[in-house]
């Protein structure tokens, strides 16, 4: 369509071929401007939307204004970006955290934590700032989180967690441009405690568990064996299949792992030995399924039975010092330290990605630490002794 020169300076517009407004064909309006020393051309909109020569040659005006003062949008096309920069500003402002989550858990579902950070959003996290817009949360906030999760009898753990899922949040927002600024949970000081298992089992104690076991549930006592001996975690065994499994080997190829690196465990001759007492699947059947051959979630309560039955966790309070299914890999680490293995060969057969994780399990090492004390002492006497006898030869 032929463009047409309009009454006003730099205001054209063109005439849709069949479509009227009124009695006279719509017309498209634009403005002919010069910015940054070149000639320029933006489309406006058509008469039947409400645009006129003089509401062209307004904007127009407007425009060449901002050009001559510096100040604000020089063209249509800057002033649509500042328009969607504000738009999106009010948007930022206006986001609560609950509508926040509703895009996170789009994404987080998929992840394995997913259920557990759900249930401490609905239980402590949404009542504290769920309607609180995203700008609007404070360290003040989340120290009142942390507040009535403590006086609620919760864990430091998982006071701490709580605001591990709260900085997610933050950050996923971050990420999809729903928040500018600093993460609130960087002003607020993470609780602290001591996390670390204390419990493990003597061989004897794992030897009787893994008898009772036995009477219970072979599935159980297999599962628990192959953590004793192995180090394997619960949701790694859970996902293992026979393809995974070679025991010509005695290599296990671990997968699914918590740090979603692939790693290798190493079979013993009693786990050698569980693997040939059950019946091989197909090279991606589970080891362990359940009733209904699917994959297991958690643990079986003939494990907390049997526990129970040996009185392991009689009259004790402290959780690190209770006996749980996790006890097992924890006392396959505290066998390893104890036996004199070294640090790095435990963490690359737990599949810790920090060497932190591992160091949990150096102070269980004290036999080695006493042996190596007893070796220097003794090093210590060998080297008086020689002493005293140079001396005595000195006085010859």
């Amino acid at each position: 369509m032929k463009r047409i020169k309009s009454k006003f300076p730099g205001v054209r517009y063109r005439e849709h071929e069949t479509r009227k407004h009124g009695i006279k064909p719509d017309r498209y309006f634009s403005i002919r401007f010069t910015v940054d020393g070149g000639k320029k051309e933006e489309g406006l909109g058509w008469a039947s939307d409400g645009w006129t020569e003089k509401k062209a040659s307004e904007k127009l005006s407007e425009l060449k204004t901002n050009i001559r003062i510096g100040q604000g949008a020089r063209s249509l096309s800057e002033q649509r970006q500042m328009s969607e920069a504000v738009r999106k500003e009010t948007e930022r402002s206006q986001l609560t955290v609950s509508c926040a989550w509703e895009g996170y858990s789009k994404i987080a579902a998929s992840k394995k934590s997913y259920d557990r950070e759900e249930m401490f959003f609905r239980l402590w996290i949404q009542p504290g700032i769920g309607a609180r817009t995203l700008p609007g949360v404070a360290a003040i906030h989340l120290e009142k989180i942390k507040k009535v999760m403590a006086d609620n009898g919760m864990a430091p753990r998982s006071i701490q967690y709580s605001l591990a899922i709260i900085r997610q949040l933050f950050n996923y927002a971050k990420k999809h441009d729903l928040f500018q600024g600093d993460n609130p949970v960087s002003k607020v000081s993470m609780p602290k405690f001591d996390n670390r298992r204390m419990r493990f089992l003597t061989h004897n104690e794992a030897d009787l568990l893994l008898e009772e076991l036995l009477k219970r549930s072979k599935q159980t006592h297999d599962m628990a064996l192959l953590s004793l001996y192995t180090g394997m975690r619960a949701g790694e065994i859970f996902s293992l299949t026979w393809g995974d499994v070679d025991v010509l080997t005695g290599i296990l190829t671990l997968r699914n792992t918590k740090n979603s690196k692939t790693r290798f465990a190493f079979m013993t001759d009693k786990i050698k030995a569980m693997f040939l007492s059950r019946s091989c699947g197909n090279v991606n059947d589970l080891v362990f399924p359940d009733r209904n051959g699917g994959k297991i979630v958690q643990i079986s309560e003939a494990f907390t039975r049997g526990v129970n039955q040996l009185k392991f966790n009689e009259g004790v309070t402290d959780r690190r010092f209770k006996v749980t299914f996790h006890t097992c890999r924890h006392t396959y680490a505290s066998w390893m330290v104890e036996s004199g293995a070294d640090l790095y060969a435990v963490k690359e057969l737990l599949g810790h990605s920090d060497f932190k994780m591992t160091s949990r399990y150096a102070h269980l090492g004290q036999n080695t630490l006493q042996a190596a004390v007893r070796q220097m002492e003794a090093m210590k006497t060998t080297i008086g002794t020689d002493i005293v006898q140079i001396k005595e030869g000195q006085k010859q």
